[in-house]
């Protein structure tokens, strides 16, 4: 190699790893900017937009710092108890209310809640602090009206971490945890292992507060979940102290474990016995 060529190799190495690292950057600039915009996909409804169910129901507006967050209450005659149920990162609350009629046969009432920016709900999300606090203030506007009934924690998938925070802070009779992340840091590192953890702000840690839920825990994940591997609920279990259960649904996925059978059995069969303490 000549020296000319030489020369020529090291300034043309040393532009292509400039340019590779410029590209890093970016990316990495691209992921922290837009991380709420791929984590919170919410999907706004009209502030008029009339939901329609063949059962009682009411809406609920709850006010917090800076916005307004709406909720749906399904009410029974004679209700077992509560389900406080905390929903996935897409839709709204005109998607996760397709089969109402389950809390019926099971014969419970059902609150559910939009978080910032999803449904009718306003504002935006900006912290973990933020989404946690949010939940607290939906859980002080309904819970107080169930006291002396069971009240049952339920998440599902991003909603799960959410729920065993609130799980780890409040009373209730049980926590049920479908589709749930160790955290949400280990499923990024899943899906961006090029990118550093300090870059997600929110990392949504249930691995770290599981232990400290009192009331029993049940988890329930699909065997061929792509999204959020079985694995998580296994480490899960072997973290918690409280009692937990956890139901494998054989050949349910992320996005379709609510359709198996086995699925609204189990969880049929496990609100039923927390209604019946």
């Amino acid at each position: 190699m000549t020296p000319r060529t030489k020369r020529w190799s090291i300034v043309t190495g040393s532009v292509l790893v400039t340019v590779a690292a410029i590209a890093y950057a970016g990316f990495l600039g691209a992921l922290y900017f837009k991380q709420e915009r791929l984590i919170f996909p919410g999907r706004p409804l009209p502030a008029d937009f009339q939901f329609q169910f063949d059962q009682r129901f009411e809406e609920v507006r709850i006010p917090v710092p800076g916005a307004t967050l709406h909720a749906l209450h399904f009410i029974q005659e004679q209700p077992r108890g509560l389900v406080f149920f905390l929903h996935g990162n897409v839709g709204n609350l005109q998607t996760w209310t397709t089969g109402m009629d389950f809390y019926r046969r099971v014969n419970y009432d059902l609150f559910i809640i939009d978080y910032r920016g999803y449904g009718k709900s306003t504002g935006r999300i900006e912290s973990e602090a933020q989404l946690d606090a949010d939940v607290r203030a939906a859980w002080d506007a309904i819970a107080p009206r169930y006291r002396g009934k069971p009240i049952v924690i339920y998440g599902r998938s991003l909603g799960t971490g959410l729920a065993a925070k609130l799980a780890s802070e409040v009373d209730a009779q049980l926590l049920i945890l479908v589709s749930p992340y160790s955290s949400l840091a280990a499923s990024a590192r899943e899906a961006y292992p090029l990118a550093p953890e300090w870059l997600l702000k929110y990392p949504l840690r249930t691995d770290q507060v599981i232990g400290s839920v009192k009331m029993p825990i049940v988890l329930i994940h699909g065997s061929e979940d792509r999204k959020i591997a079985v694995e998580h609920s296994q480490r899960l279990a072997a973290l918690a102290h409280a009692p937990v259960e956890l139901i494998v649904v054989d050949g349910a996925g992320h996005d379709d474990i609510h359709r198996f059978p086995a699925y609204l059995d189990s969880l049929a069969a496990r609100l039923i016995a927390a209604g019946n303490p």
